[in-house]
């Protein structure tokens, strides 16, 4: 059978409430030619624990990377550049941060992977060093991102994957150009400047041959970002948490509510879904749309909103263990690893699943900023989303 092409885009660290707010071109462009999912949920603040969960349809405890930097791909696990490849597909990515690193394993299957970036400004490796703002100034810039993956699209037949990796709404933002897209603040700006370039990046598609209309598209965050009080949900800084430099330490939906979109063959177009779904879906409904078969994992396909126009939301495990890191380099002793799930958008549940300690539920519907935490009974038992998969 003749298969589509497949695009990955990563809009690392871009916020839900940010990219549906209609200001972004490429976003908006994608929208229209798709499905919106409006209420996706990330399994984890981190780039490379929550790019695995998408290449594998696992959740951090089965794909095996749960910290910043301290673990690699479960070498058993099978990833979705490795199934592409097995049936023909020439795979490539370029990303753009030290968190995608080869180091990491994720690069399995792929066939071209550029995750070259630069030292940090004071020479050092950026691999070596912890702090996950200070990380975030080795990068590979947006125009960097479109021309390369460009260059290597140029050079492809039908099917391919390609996978294209933006980083820049990641700390400092400071957005080195005006793409004339009004934001709010240079968080925002650094947005556009992503959005701009996929712009750039669909552009070299069309001149290369590449229909992306025939195309299998989806555009996802791994995360989103806490602002410190420049949206009303943040909670870093004086919101009381100041240990939270945009992302890692919390589970709140300022970094866990992420936008996901779907476009191409099988995928209605112009249609938005409030129902809940995650990041761990979008591994089994890519084989499904693609037609191969289903590899176990933790996530569900979403075809059945694409096929019936209606589907059912799903409960949306997340963690993060880089409190514990946080806490071994920093001043701050009483941060502990954090889990967390949400159920259909009405509430929250968010423990400590290692040390013990608060257990706090959020009724979203009445208290949608997370401010209001009733305390509860310690859990005694992990969810069922994390429930061993893999043999």
């Amino acid at each position: 059978m003749d298969r589509p092409s497949v695009l990955f885009v990563s809009l690392d660290t871009v916020r839900a409430d940010v990219a549906y707010s209609g200001k972004f071109p490429g976003v908006e462009g994608l929208r229209r030619r798709g499905v919106t999912f409006r209420q996706a949920v990330s399994s984890c603040p981190l780039t490379p624990v929550s790019h695995a969960t998408v290449f594998t349809g696992l959740q951090p405890p089965n794909h095996g990377i749960r910290h910043l930097f301290r673990e690699q791909l479960r070498a058993d696990v099978p990833t979705l550049a490795e199934r592409l490849r097995e049936v023909g597909y020439r795979t490539g990515a370029v990303v753009s941060c030290p968190g995608l690193n080869k180091w990491y394993g994720i690069d399995r299957g792929f066939d071209f992977y550029d995750d070259e970036i630069p030292l940090l400004p004071d020479g050092r490796d950026p691999l070596a060093v912890g702090d996950v703002k200070l990380r975030g100034l080795a990068l590979k810039r947006a125009p960097m991102v479109a021309e390369r993956a460009g260059d290597w699209l140029a050079e492809q037949n039908s099917p391919f994957f390609l996978f294209a990796h933006f980083f820049d709404a990641h700390w400092p933002y400071e957005p080195p150009e005006d793409v004339g897209v009004a934001v709010d603040n240079p968080y925002e700006g650094e947005v556009a400047y992503s959005d701009h370039y996929l712009g750039v990046l669909l552009d070299r598609l069309a001149a290369a041959g590449h229909d992306i209309d025939s195309m299998l598209v989806v555009c996802f965050s791994d995360h989103g970002e806490d602002l410190g009080g420049w949206y009303s949900n943040d909670h870093a800084g004086e919101r009381g948490h100041p240990y939270e430099e945009g992302h890692g330490c919390l589970l709140h939906d300022a970094t866990q509510h992420v936008p996901m979109i779907f476009s191409g063959p099988g995928v209605p177009t112009g249609r938005e879904f409030h129902e809940q779904v995650r990041l761990v879906d979008i591994m089994p409904t890519v084989l499904d749309l693609l037609g191969l078969p289903a590899t176990p994992t933790d996530g569900e396909s979403m075809v059945s909103f694409f096929r019936d126009l209606a589907g059912t939301s799903r409960p949306a495990y997340s963690e993060t263990y880089f409190p514990q890191e946080k806490r071994e380099a920093s001043e701050y002793r009483e941060l502990r690893a954090l889990a967390s799930v949400r159920t259909d958008g009405r509430s929250k549940t968010i423990w400590q699943p290692v040390e013990g300690g608060a257990v706090d539920w959020y009724d979203l519907t009445a208290d949608p900023d997370e401010f209001h935490p009733v305390p509860l009974v310690s859990p005694t038992v992990a969810p069922p989303a994390v429930s061993p998969v893999v043999d």
